[in-house]
């Protein structure tokens, strides 16, 4: 069973290998790898070869260390970019195809003459496929590993985690290739089909995506009208307290608490602030059911987008993380405007918060459910495969 497995996949592969498209996506991997090898940093800026990169704010080692720098580029540009989208697309061209010219070009005939199961015969092409993705990313890595490590000067084993990570998110896409590759016995309809569903998936993650950075604003919001309603309360309760005293009036009890109407005879404008704090918490609550079916919908569906972000979570701390926020951008303090009552905010302080909502979410419910779907469309076209009249 095993000699015949592995003649079977070795011959898979030598029909993947004979394909010109393997070796154009192997070279323009190696020219992805160059250009961003070519990208450098010094203490007087962002250079390009020898040409310097204008930047808005000043960016140079100090701010922004070089392995950081390398780290942001394999993961924006290598996996983000190039792996997760054109080296993607041009991987499932390449082994979109597998299963339907096995099926409607008269090999299988041939291969179920042998003494072999129909569901390894399938498995076994299917390994295929995700066999061409596993080389494309390991090559590419490798490189990316030795750029960090000479340019950078860090060598960074955890970029290897991106082979099984992009392999797996590459697999959740080739599983309804395969699937639509045995119910239309098409190449062209098997693909087509898939790259739609991609679409589907990119907007689904996309809507997640608006939704969180809405909530996350005015989570904000609400809460630095909260911490300023605090310190007015706080305010108005010493304020009151000394009054008092100099009135010769009773003492307030121990502990007490500014009611609004303290506040508002005290601080006035506190009224918008107040107002403010309740219409961010009122568009907050119109917010959440929308965010709990975007939610329950990303739940049975393979999480693309945060598949591959595992990688970011696991490279990149949130140190990190705040160190190339405040090189990218000399963000203001969070701020109150005491004529409107409106709120200005630090939006690195923002964007920590949406890496924290993101990272918050399980690697479980990322790649545990994702797996589930796959394992369950793969065995659909492992059933339908298997009893069909081919």
């Amino acid at each position: 069973m095993i000699t015949q497995t592995i003649a079977l996949f070795v011959d898979a592969y030598r029909e993947l290998n004979a394909k010109k498209l393997f070796w154009i996506t192997m070279m323009l991997s190696g020219l992805v790898v160059l250009i961003y090898a070519a990208i450098g940093i010094n203490e007087q800026g962002i250079y390009f070869l020898w040409f310097k990169i204008p930047t808005p704010v000043p960016i140079d080692s100090t701010t922004l260390p070089p392995a950081i720098l390398y780290k942001q580029l394999f993961l924006s540009l290598g996996i983000q970019i190039w792996l997760a989208w054109v080296a993607t697309i041009l991987a499932l061209v390449s082994t979109a195809g597998i299963i339907p010219e096995m099926i409607s070009g008269g090999s299988i005939e041939m291969l179920l003459s042998k003494p072999i199961s129909r569901w390894r015969l399938f498995l076994t092409k299917y390994a295929t496929g995700l066999l061409f993705a596993a080389l494309q990313v390991g090559a590419f890595t490798a490189a990316s590993f030795l750029v960090i490590g000479i340019r950078g000067g860090v060598w960074e084993p955890g970029l290897f985690l991106a082979i099984p990570l992009v392999v797996v998110f590459f697999s959740y896409l080739y599983c309804v290739c395969a699937l639509l590759g045995v119910l239309t016995k098409s190449t062209i309809a098997s693909l087509l089909l898939t790259v739609l569903l991609w679409c589907g998936l990119f907007i689904l993650n996309t809507g997640d995506g608006a939704v969180m950075a809405i909530r996350v604003q005015l989570e904000a919001q609400r809460d630095a009208y909260a911490a300023t309603i605090d310190r007015s309360r706080d305010a108005a309760a010493e304020i009151l307290a000394a009054r008092r005293e100099t009135a010769g009036e009773p003492p307030l009890p121990e502990g007490y608490v500014a009611t609004d109407e303290d506040m508002l005879t005290i601080t006035p404008w506190i009224k918008n602030v107040l107002d403010n704090r309740d219409e961010a918490e009122e568009s907050l609550g119109k917010l959440r059911p929308w965010a709990r079916w975007i939610y329950a919908a990303k739940t049975i569906v393979p999480k693309t987008g945060e598949t591959i972000s595992l990688l970011e979570r696991w490279l990149i701390s949130m140190a990190d993380l705040e160190a190339m926020a405040a090189a990218d951008e000399e963000g203001e303090a969070t701020r109150i405007d005491e004529s409107s009552g409106e709120v200005t905010l630090d939006q690195t302080e923002v964007q920590m918060r949406a890496q924290e909502a993101i990272r918050g979410r399980s690697v479980w419910w990322i790649m545990g459910t994702s797996l589930v779907f796959e394992c369950v469309v793969l065995g659909a076209a492992v059933f339908v495969f298997a009893r069909r009249d081919n």
